[in-house]
């Protein structure tokens, strides 16, 4: 098993790549070029990014490199698809990072599977994508950080659906060690997607696009899919929403489930959720 972490972005990438030897590092060289790439394209904290100068106004769309436009592209079609609750302008500023982190993350899975490196994860901030099985037989599993209590799990998600269908006792899963891994056959070139929005890590950053202030009613949403960037998305938009109105949507959606945790410590889930749900 290949394991390795790269900062860029503002926070560490975790590489595990189980048909590769800890020495063959030279194999995640075009996905740690493309992170450091799509972080020096994005970034609204380095003043001569191509976004921080198109949100000045120096640039427009087309003088940038065509994934900038691919990814403002994408953000308009996430916020179609919440009515809004997604925006590439949170408090009235440019900024995709709600789109871009999660592409970065997917956008090096897929250069990893290209490469034929069928078994993988690659975690930011985290967030989880993940192809093939952590070892043979064993899905991938990622544990969800418990915004209640410091250094714990509220849960275990396992990209392979359990066979029994039944959840994880979810409030008692134990202290926290790390993500550890997922995927049946047919989600192994799609791959298996983790991704959480809310408190644990970030405290309040997430901006309620309808009020313009900080969203507010859950702790935690953590939803599940195919592709990063889309969750992730998804994920930001659906915690914006509020509990209620998330799990319904979510719900909707063919090929993600979400779970919430809220302020009072309660946790709830979309009805397919139970199936990824495993103790720790």
């Amino acid at each position: 098993m290949l394991r390795h972490a790269e900062s860029a972005m503002g926070t560490v990438f975790s590489f595990a790549v189980r048909d590769a030897d800890p020495g063959q590092l030279d194999i995640l060289g075009p996905a740690l070029a493309e992170l450091h790439r799509l972080d020096a394209l994005f970034s609204p904290y380095l003043p001569h990014s191509e976004l921080s100068r198109l949100a000045r106004g120096e640039l427009t769309t087309d003088q940038c490199d065509p994934l900038v436009g691919e990814a403002l592209a994408h953000c308009a079609a996430v916020a179609t698809e919440t009515g809004g609750w997604f925006t590439a302008h949170p408090g009235g500023r440019l900024d995709p990072s709600g789109w871009v982190k999660g592409w970065a993350i997917e956008r090096a899975s897929d250069l990893l599977l290209t490469a034929g490196y069928r078994h993988h994860s690659v975690t930011g901030g985290g967030d989880v994508q993940t192809r093939g099985e952590a070892a043979p037989g064993q899905p991938w599993r990622v544990g969800v950080a418990d915004p209640t209590r410091a250094g714990f799990l509220a849960a275990v998600l396992a990209g392979q659906p359990s066979r029994t269908g039944q959840p994880s006792q979810t409030g008692q899963t134990g202290r926290a060690t790390g993500q550890t891994g997922q995927s049946d056959a047919s989600e192994r070139t799609e791959g298996f997607a983790v991704a959480t929005s809310g408190t644990a890590e970030r405290g309040e950053h997430i901006v309620d696009p309808k009020s313009g202030g900080p969203a507010r009613g859950l702790l935690s949403l953590t939803l599940v899919g195919p592709r990063l960037a889309r969750t992730d998305a998804y994920a930001t938009a659906a915690f914006a929403m509020g509990p209620l109105r998330a799990l319904d949507w979510v719900t909707a959606k063919d090929g993600y489930e979400a779970l919430a945790v809220l302020p009072d410590g309660r946790r709830l889930g979309t009805p397919g959720v139970a199936r990824y749900l495993v103790e720790a």
